[in-house]
């Protein structure tokens, strides 16, 4: 699998190499982006490489794809988006996502999601995309709801954070609804 830069109107998902650590490690770094994320805030910028890195080995095991969310109008590094716990033998994949706060309720999320999907239908072939988001992150489940995915039920303490279990939403869309969602042909 060759990876594959993505373009949006006003986004370009790239590659996140090692030029991008002290970006994504200031997006990391903060509480109110991990919050909702089932992974402590980073505090050291050896964290953020070490993700990176694995970024890249989960990527050439085909087993995820990360980009790098980038502003067209000034190349400014704003977040990431990307398919995990990919099987393309199985045809499905679940999508991940966070930003700066800087640039939050400006709909890059949305627009970043929207363009994942159609890569993960159109380009890899995938069947299902699905998500999983804590309830409180009401702007979350609003991104998926927004994109089509439809929600399945409720995880119970199927997330750990900061010491204790959550429960979680589990959201799902398929190819046939996003293909509908998004007017085009099945």
């Amino acid at each position: 699998m060759e990876f594959e830069e993505l373009n949006t109107k006003r986004l370009c998902l790239v590659e996140i190499h090692d030029g991008y650590i002290d970006e994504y490690f200031d997006i990391m770094s903060r509480d109110e982006v991990t919050r909702y994320s089932g992974m402590p805030s980073l505090t050291h910028r050896d964290q953020a490489d070490g993700i990176i890195q694995t970024f890249k080995e989960q990527f050439q095991s085909e087993k995820a794809v990360r980009w790098g969310i980038v502003l067209r109008e000034n190349g400014v590094f704003v977040g990431s988006v990307g398919l995990h716990h990919l099987t393309l033998w199985g045809r499905k994949a679940e999508i991940g996502y966070e930003l700066h706060p800087d640039f939050w309720k400006r709909g890059l999320i949305t627009e970043s999601v929207s363009r994942v999907l159609a890569y993960a239908f159109e380009t890899l072939g995938l069947f299902r995309v699905g998500a999983v988001t804590f309830p409180a992150n009401i702007p979350s489940y609003h991104v998926l709801e927004n994109t089509g995915f439809k929600r399945e039920g409720l995880l119970r303490g199927y997330l750990f954070q900061n010491g204790e279990n959550h429960d979680a939403y589990m959201y799902s869309i398929l190819r046939t609804e996003f293909n509908k969602h998004h007017n085009r042909d099945v």
